[in-house]
């Protein structure tokens, strides 16, 4: 799996924060060199600064979607060098096509996309991840905030079927559980 060079001061700082704030990280990493990971649900801000937290405790290399707009100085270069990509909403074609590219063309890389898109409840989640799983012919991580326990978890890994419809309804049925900290599950 991809991971970062050892920063014990970093993984330090962000197992202290975890701690401090009553997070604990519960599953168990896969040892794979390309993958697609949703993290749903997505209801806060906050998921975002737990979610880098467990990320940097972990070592754990991965690139993350981020809204073009959070890309101000100086955010804007710290968020790079966490791995965050911008992506501009307002244009959206392209985005599973680049993604695909990143992947393919990387030797090591997991891609974390948020399937809901956003941070409001919706009732259908975007299919992107599913898409992009599938073209880059790499599986589908499942990971979650667990609000109630204060849990960041690692789930299965998926392998597409080749019927996202199908896939979708698995791995939201897998997702139901687990809730997020401004509304109930997902």
């Amino acid at each position: 799996m991809p991971q970062v060079e050892p920063s014990r001061f970093w993984r330090w700082a962000a197992r202290c924060a975890l701690r401090l704030g009553g997070w604990k990280i519960q599953g168990t990493l896969p040892n794979v060199p390309k993958l697609v990971m949703i993290v749903a649900p997505h209801s806060s801000n906050w998921d975002g600064y737990w979610g880098m937290a467990a990320k940097i405790a972990m070592g754990l290399q991965v690139r993350v979607l981020g809204k073009a707009s959070l890309f101000w100085w100086p955010l804007g270069p710290l968020l790079r060098k966490l791995g965050v990509i911008p992506l501009d909403r307002s244009s959206p074609q392209g985005t599973v096509e680049q993604a695909v590219r990143l992947i393919r063309e990387s030797d090591k890389m997991w891609y974390v996309i948020t399937p809901e898109g956003t941070r409001k409840k919706v009732e259908h989640w975007k299919a992107g991840f599913l898409k992009i799983a599938r073209m880059a012919d790499v599986p589908v991580l499942a990971a979650y905030f667990h609000y109630p326990e204060k849990i960041i978890g690692l789930g299965p890994v998926f392998h597409s079927t080749g019927d996202d419809v199908a896939d979708m309804a698995t791995i939201r049925e897998w997702y139901r559980p687990w809730q997020g900290k401004n509304r109930g599950t997902v």
